[in-house]
């Protein structure tokens, strides 16, 4: 198996983070039969792996158009990745774990709560755009650009089954258990933001690496 697709899948998987998203999903669904919370978990992972292919296969011509070189892109992307690696590390996710009263009743009064807030901003936000963005600039190729379209899909996947199992998942993983994977995601994304930083920065200055 490609190292690439497994260093591709590792860094969707942190930055996704479907453990820590849990509790939102299960607040956004509460009250929903078991048919429609699984319909809901569907929709929303098919969005997010929309959304990021989309991002995935049009990065480079973003990047082109505002003139922007892979490497300043890499160093930007980098600071943002490590943040968001450093708030999970902490124990503060991205997103908070528990929605306000009024603004739960706002998202729940609407028709589809699945692409918003579910497929974005939750899962396809800022933090795994750039992610995506990254892999298929780190060499611009028709197998990188399929690689990483496959790992947006494994983990799109396994994001929609922990959706659809999360009652299962909650019910033997406690808050403990749940918390304790969450910062190994956020340690994971930390350390690959550093790697992306520190490839961005030999580029920009070749003199670092003398």
């Amino acid at each position: 198996m490609s190292v690439f697709f497994l260093h591709a899948v590792v860094s969707i998987l942190a930055i996704l983070n479907p453990i820590g998203n849990l509790p939102i999903f299960l607040s956004l669904v509460e009250g929903e039969t078991t048919a429609d919370q699984i319909a809901t978990a569907r929709r929303a992972t098919l969005a997010a792996f929309g959304f990021l292919t989309l991002f995935a296969l049009l990065g480079n011509n973003i990047l082109l158009f505002f003139g922007i070189t892979l490497a300043a892109f890499r160093v930007a992307g980098s600071i943002i990745l490590f943040s968001i690696g450093y708030k999970i590390l902490q124990g503060r996710n991205i997103h908070s774990r528990s929605l306000a009263p009024d603004i739960h009743e706002d998202l729940m009064a609407r028709d589809d709560v699945a692409i918003t807030p579910l497929a974005t901003p939750i899962l396809a936000g800022p933090g795994s755009i750039t992610t995506v963005m990254l892999l298929v600039g780190s060499e611009w190729r028709l197998r990188t650009i399929l690689l990483t379209v496959a790992a947006i899909a494994v983990v799109t996947l396994g994001t929609y089954l922990i959706f659809r199992y999360a009652t299962l998942i909650t019910r033997h993983l406690g808050p403990m258990e749940m918390n304790i994977i969450s910062r190994v995601m956020g340690l994971l994304l930390a350390v690959i933001a550093v790697q992306m930083g520190a490839s961005g920065l030999l580029e920009l200055f070749p003199g670092l690496g003398r």
